[in-house]
């Protein structure tokens, strides 16, 4: 599931003790088999959309891995962890000497999670496998996602994955991995997630008490979060589904009326600490603007389609120069909206 920062979405469980993973079985029995079969990749790319499950999968996996770390006995599926064990004890605590958990660092001054992995946090991984494991057992790194990885982090990434250590695994989570290098996706063995199907996704609310039949995980909600629960959550408890309709509201007005509206909606998310729904804002007008222009392909209009696209890829740019320069978030917002209301 999604993180907050580096505290988990309110309603989310963290993945290193998250006893549930739907939709994914067959993930599951291929990760058991191919460990059991001893051929097992030493990095595994697995990959798919935000808030599927990757992250619970990996760490249930690598909770399969250290439990059973002689690949032929190993069971044939993975099962549920057991919390009560030493090994998941660890895993939750964050104190196993066997599993590094690299994502993106917390800066002292903001306390906040810094927006990218740097070069420091690699060098965790080179002394966490400098270190003898003292039971001889697997060492795994799970990078989480390698998406946030700089360019000097990933060039070292690399470096390790050209030259594993003995009995390393490397469980690599991407949202995108288009953007990651692409020598570091021809070193890992893809593993493709797909986003959860409405049943799963209902399945997967209701274990963490959003049930279906309570009235909050109404069918729009279930359709707008598009198979993931971070999504899901952020629509059902950080007021997203008001965003939507918000955002809606200033596309289907015009004059007055629509310039009212955006700034009703930049003042909501320009407000302090109002990272997360900001972030979710701003994954849903890409995903509009990449529909756009999908639509405007269909219809013949290149011209509509080439200028959505670029509107569409432009976001993080702009995004990125204005925190930069720390301009005003308010100011860009409505820039973004005068764009894509044109």
């Amino acid at each position: 599931m999604s993180e907050e920062g580096h505290g988990i979405l309110e309603g989310a469980v963290a993945p290193q003790v998250n006893p549930h993973l739907f939709g994914h079985a067959d993930a599951e029995d291929f990760l058991a088999r191919f460990y059991r079969s001893g051929r097992s990749h030493h990095a595994i790319l697995i990959e798919g959309p935000e808030g599927i499950g990757k992250a619970t999968l990996a760490f249930r996996f690598a909770n399969h891995v250290l439990s059973h770390p002689e690949p032929a006995s190993a069971p044939e599926r993975l099962g549920d962890p057991d919390p009560n064990t030493p090994v998941s004890r660890q895993i939750a605590s964050g104190a196993s000497h066997n599993l590094l958990h690299l994502t993106r660092p917390v800066d002292e001054k903001t306390g906040k999670a810094k927006t990218a992995i740097t070069v420091d946090e690699v060098r965790r991984a080179g002394h966490f496998f400098s270190q003898t494991s003292g039971t001889g057992n697997w060492r795994i790194v799970i990078i989480d996602p390698a998406d946030d990885l700089n360019r000097n982090a990933a060039n070292a990434i690399l470096k390790i994955l050209e030259e594993p250590p003995k009995r390393a695994l490397f469980l690599v989570l991407s949202h995108a991995p288009g953007r990651l290098l692409p020598t570091i996706r021809s070193r890992c063995l893809p593993l493709k997630l797909s986003p959860l199907s409405r049943p799963d996704l209902a399945k997967a609310l209701t274990s963490l008490g959003l049930a279906p039949d309570g009235g909050r995980t109404s069918e729009d909600v279930l359709t707008e979060a598009a198979g993931s629960v971070s999504q899901a959550l952020k629509l059902l408890n950080y007021g997203g589904t008001e965003i939507v309709a918000a955002f809606n509201e200033v596309l289907q007005s015009s004059g007055p009326a629509a310039r009212r509206a955006m700034h009703r909606l930049a003042d909501v998310l320009s407000a302090k600490d109002n990272d997360v729904i900001f972030g979710f804002f701003l994954d849903h007008l890409r995903e509009h603007l990449v529909e756009r222009a999908r639509a405007a392909a269909f219809a013949g209009d290149l011209a509509g389609a080439d200028r959505a696209s670029r509107l569409s890829s432009e976001i993080g740019e702009r995004i990125g120069i204005s925190q930069a320069y720390n301009l005003d978030r308010k100011q860009t917002i409505l820039s973004l909206l005068e764009d894509v209301t044109r």
